[in-house]
């Protein structure tokens, strides 16, 4: 007879725990409070990123995840485009930078380094004046979280009997049971992917972990005429300073002191750009970074401007008309931890702390954890 597990949160984090103990041989519920998710794993770019991910397990677990996002696509029939990543370089210390880059991981990753002419053979989104050359992975892919979340929840009922329960917030859990406003659920197993909603359930031990939210700002442009595709996403020379992959640049020190001198606003808000396209055309673009426990719900002109104006300097689109600003929440470790998987008592465990790199790891990340219970 099958074990019962519980996942509360049907965010990417609790999507992708609901697969990996599906297919362990679970029975699996999974409870959300909304009607649908409407949290961090919706308001990203889709990226799927193992090129930010250092050497190790992270890596391995993205591109696990990586190969997971690729079947479920596929089996749902929903976008996906595995046309990789490239960011490009229009100063020398940015070029300094991806030269290193590319001697570090050139036997063990599908990269390229490439100049200027090759750059714009790969991407007609990118800018040709001042361009010096570019660091193209092939391993990165994407996906309209919009609709790749809607459509992840009936694919696990379908493939592996996952049942949902919508609406429905977990207000305790007590000894192996969660407790939802007229209803107790036992279950054997239960797994808390509460995202930033963490102080809800086991405020205690969030208390004392090393956890804290990040805001990000970003905008969507207009779909593009004619059916005008960019290519693999692109990153501009603020992206290198923003990923832990990167840090084995020996040279990324002097390209952050000119940031630092020369551009204190984007150092202020965080800002690192870089552009997506989804299967409807549109172009996905931010985003910005404000850490701390509450943040103003309203979004900021001012750091929208900065991200379209540094946009502007590496990257050319048909139509740059704005579409949709929107912000999102994640929850994050301060620690350099990548992740949280805390065992808050006996059979309830406390996935968390993802950060950024939900739809990067979580998949990848849940299997490993769940094999290893």
């Amino acid at each position: 007879m099958k074990n019962n597990a519980v996942v509360v949160g049907a965010g990417i984090a609790g999507l992708a725990m609901a697969r990996s103990l599906a297919e362990k041989g679970f029975r699996v519920t999974v409870l959300e409070r909304n009607h649908h998710a409407v949290g961090a794993s919706v308001r990203n770019f889709g990226m799927v990123w193992p090129v930010g991910q250092p050497g190790g397990e992270l890596y391995t677990a993205a591109k696990r995840s990586a190969d997971i996002w690729g079947d479920f696509c596929r089996e749902a029939k929903i976008y996906y485009d595995a046309s990789g990543s490239l960011h490009v370089a229009y100063q020398q210390d940015e070029m300094d930078v991806l030269q290193e880059l590319f001697t570090h991981y050139a036997g063990s990753r599908d990269v390229k380094l490439l100049n200027a002419e090759e750059v714009l053979n790969c991407s007609p989104a990118a800018k040709p004046d001042g361009l010096m050359g570019g660091f193209w992975s092939g391993d990165e892919l994407i996906v309209d979280p919009r609709q790749a979340i809607a459509t992840l929840p009936s694919w696990l009922e379908e493939k592996y009997g996952v049942k949902f329960l919508w609406n429905r917030a977990v207000v305790d859990v007590k000894k192996r049971a969660v407790v939802t406003g007229n209803e107790t659920i036992e279950a054997d197993l239960i797994i808390l992917c509460s995202g930033v909603e963490f102080e809800t359930l086991y405020p205690g031990i969030f208390a004392q972990s090393p956890i804290t939210k990040c805001k990000l700002q970003m905008l969507r442009l207009e779909s593009q005429p004619g059916g005008w595709r960019m290519g693999p996403a692109l990153c501009g020379g603020l992206s290198l300073t923003h990923y832990h992959s990167f840090k084995v640049a020996s040279s990324l020190d002097k390209l952050k002191q000119r940031i630092s001198a020369q551009m204190p606003a984007y150092v202020k808000w965080g800002i690192h750009v870089m552009a997506s396209q989804n299967g409807l055309n549109e172009i996905t673009i931010g985003d910005s970074h404000e850490y701390g426990g509450t943040h103003d719900p309203f979004d900021q002109v001012e750091i929208n401007q900065l991200i379209i104006d540094y946009l502007n300097g590496f990257a050319r689109f048909p139509d740059m008309r704005v579409r949709q600003t929107w912000n999102g929440v994640y929850a994050k470790l301060t620690n350099g931890d990548p992740f949280l998987f805390h065992e808050a008592e006996r059979g309830v465990y406390l996935f968390n702390g993802l950060g950024g790199a939900g739809m990067t790891l979580s998949f990848g990340i849940a299997e490993k954890l769940v094999n290893g219970l």
